[in-house]
């Protein structure tokens, strides 16, 4: 590993009291390129973080963008800003009219990363039309915001006037690549749902719109655990996931699995809530399924049941406990193992 971390941190260090600290002597201290990778959510390269070297916390996932913007360093350190700041301008509908940006206050905001040369995005403008549509009408308040990435003007406007929300114009390129830092953006079609103080309620709303046809559960607070679906699935890749494998389609069991792993996932999110941290696990439960057999054949996992896993897609590593039967104790040492480095992985 220190042969790996040299190749990209270099062969030396200053720590922040300037002392110099060689790389093999961090990978003797256990730090691994891959976690930095999962604690970071990184999923395509080349990316660039910001973070405070005081705290550890980010100051800013999309770097690239903003050594783009801001080459000079004017906006250094750049430092999140809140929502209304970053948005704040004219806005467009589709047939022309503007309107300030001052008229989402008040609304749950959906800001909606898509273009039109994206096929995964012209399948969901067409879900969300109708869940925006229904949520509207439930007497909701409720706008979205696209945020082009289409390759020209006219790309956009045939685009947008599918869509009856609102939009930052093309032009304003600088408005809408800072809303892509702020969000950290590495791919699209992404959804991110806000609450009316413009605070995130999920990232995830792509996978929302997806499972909730019906818009029920708008405003999609997260699920501290997950049942796998196709559309939920691509989750996986965002980090280190437990999941439950069960023995049955039946709604039951699969309940019963969920309420048995959420104190333990509430417990660790908000651990790491508190200190303003992403969870360092995501947590789903399997039935029998098409996907959970393609999941079982990809990772090359026993077909045993019930089967406990973490999986780490970007590590391609797998650690399993097949017991015969699941206990909350069992579920949280399991974790807390994981947590603490003392488990050993499987290549996937």
């Amino acid at each position: 590993m220190a042969g790996a971390l040299s190749e990209v941190l270099g062969e030396v260090l200053v720590a922040p009291d300037g002392e110099e600290v060689a790389v093999s002597a961090l990978a003797a201290r256990g730090v691994s390129l891959l976690k930095l990778w999962n604690k970071y959510r990184v999923s395509n390269i080349p990316s660039l973080i910001f973070i405070d070297a005081s705290t550890g916390k980010v100051v800013c996932r999309n770097g690239l963008l903003v050594i783009r913007d801001d080459p000079e360093g004017l906006e250094f350190p750049w430092g999140p800003k809140p929502f209304s700041e970053v948005v704040a301008g004219p806005l467009l509908r589709n047939n022309g009219q503007t309107l300030d940006s001052s008229a989402l206050e008040g609304s749950h905001v959906g800001v909606y990363f898509s273009a039109h040369w994206c096929p995964p995005c012209r399948s969901l403008t067409r879900v969300l039309v109708e869940s925006y549509r229904k949520i509207k009408e439930a007497g909701q308040k409720f706008e979205i915001l696209f945020v082009s990435a289409d390759r020209s003007e006219d790309s956009f406007k045939q685009y947008f006037s599918e869509m009856p929300w609102v939009a930052v114009p093309y032009a304003d390129e600088a408005r809408r690549s800072r809303l892509n830092r702020l969000y950290g953006i590495q791919g699209i079609p992404t959804l991110i749902v806000l609450d009316p103080k413009g605070e995130v309620i999920t990232r995830q709303g792509r996978v929302e719109v997806l499972n909730d046809i019906e818009c029920r559960e708008f405003p999609w607070h997260p699920k501290p655990v997950l049942e796998l679906t196709d559309s939920n699935a691509v989750q996986l890749n965002e980090g280190p996931c437990l999941v439950l494998f069960v023995d049955s389609e039946d709604d039951g069991e699969s309940e019963a699995a969920k309420q048995l792993i959420q104190p333990i996932a509430e417990k660790i999110i908000a651990k790491y809530k508190a200190k303003e941290e992403e969870a360092p696990l995501l947590f789903f439960v399997a039935g029998e399924d098409d996907m959970t057999d393609s999941l079982r054949d990809y990772t090359n996992l026993p077909e045993a049941a019930p089967l406990l896993t973490i999986l780490d897609m970007s590590a391609r590593a797998k650690y399993v406990m097949d017991v015969e039967e699941i206990t909350p104790e069992i579920v949280e040492a399991f974790v807390s193992d994981f947590l603490a480095d003392k488990l050993k992985p499987e290549p996937i």
